[in-house]
This record gives C-alpha cells, sequence and structure tokens, in this order.
C-alpha cells in the first residue's frame, strides 16, 4: 500500500500498444489498495508525474488498520465504490460514443465551475494533448482536431494557463444524444 505525501502520480496500462491513463493521484491520496487487500500482482503501472514523496505501509499492517477501524474501512469503501463507478461510466463510454464525445467528456470531468460563470467550467492549467488522448484511448492528433472544432463553434475558449467551457449543458446534452444514437 503506498501513499502519495506529495506530488502526483498517474495510473497507467497498456492496451493495444497505447498508453491509458486510468487515474491522476494526488497528494494525500494513496493507491496499491487492491493488491494489499487481495495479495495479486498490480493490475496497472504507476508513473510520476512531478517530484514525488511515496510513503509505503505493508499489506498486513494496513489490512488490519481497515479491521480494527470502521472509519478507515468506511473510507476504503468509499474510495473503491466511487472508483468502480467512474471505471464503469468510462466503460460505457468506450462502448458506445465516439472519440469526439468521449474527449467532451473527459473535458467536463476535468473542469470545475467557473467562478460567477452561469454554466461555464474552467480547466486549469490545461492538460497536453497527448494526455487527454491517454484518458480516451486516441491519439494526440485526434485531440487537437476536436478542441479546434470545439474552439470554433464557441464552446471552449484557449486561456493563459487555462480552457475555459462556456456551455457545460450543451456538451452534456451532445454526450447523452450520442448515447441514445448508439
Amino acid at each position: 500500500m503506498f501513499f502519495v505525501v506529495g506530488g502526483s502520480v498517474r495510473v497507467m496500462i497498456q492496451s493495444a500498444g497505447r498508453e491509458v491513463l486510468l487515474r491522476q493521484i494526488n497528494a494525500g491520496e494513496f493507491f496499491g489498495e487492491l493488491a494489499a487487500i487481495d495479495g495479486q500482482p498490480r493490475s496497472s503501472g504507476i508513473v510520476a508525474t512531478t517530484d514525488v514523496t511515496i510513503a509505503r505501509m505493508p499489506a498486513s499492517v494496513f489490512r488490519g488498520a481497515v479491521h480494527a477501524h470502521p472509519d478507515v474501512c468506511d473510507r476504503l469503501l468509499g474510495v473503491l465504490a466511487s472508483q468502480i463507478r467512474s471505471l464503469a461510466n468510462r466503460v460505457n463510454e468506450f462502448s458506445t460514443l465516439d472519440t469526439r464525445y468521449r474527449i467532451y467528456a473527459e473535458l467536463l470531468r476535468l473542469s470545475r465551475p467557473e467562478p460567477g460563470g452561469e454554466g461555464g467550467a474552467i480547466i486549469s492549467p490545461p492538460p497536453v494533448h497527448t494526455e487527454i488522448a491517454a484518458r480516451v484511448s486516441t491519439r494526440r492528433e485526434t485531440v487537437s482536431r476536436e478542441l479546434k472544432a470545439l474552439e470554433r463553434s464557441g464552446l471552449i475558449e484557449r486561456r493563459r494557463g487555462a480552457i475555459a467551457l462556456s456551455d457545460t449543458n450543451r456538451l452534456r446534452r451532445l454526450i447523452e444524444e450520442a448515447m441514445d444514437d448508439g
């Protein structure tokens, strides 16, 4: 079991010769809980994205803490449930949505409501195109093309240090319509 004390890491898997980004883990979060629980080998790789400080806890100590402290158990169950829901949602997107709409969904996931912005959101710092591509299992060129199209349609605006989403509701409707058609 590992705890990210400082910095951040990414959970990556190799699929069809390309890296797929499953999630980002920041300071205060942890990874390795599945292997600590079931004793099986890790199913993904961890890549540091910044200078990182990691704390390690033996699996037996982790399992002991889970069994001895109901609040730790509840927190772990909440984290695992959230990860399962997130992965189930992504599997659904991969099986029902074209790449364009998976990019839209990922932009929405990465964004936070813009203060004072009615229906707008912000992604800061903006991810590089290869990162978005790794998140939705496509190529960087496809992401570049789709972001340009979104910019031309007025749905996104590139700002210094950010990408602004002007109408998150419209992006959600486009995704819902694509799912209904799929």
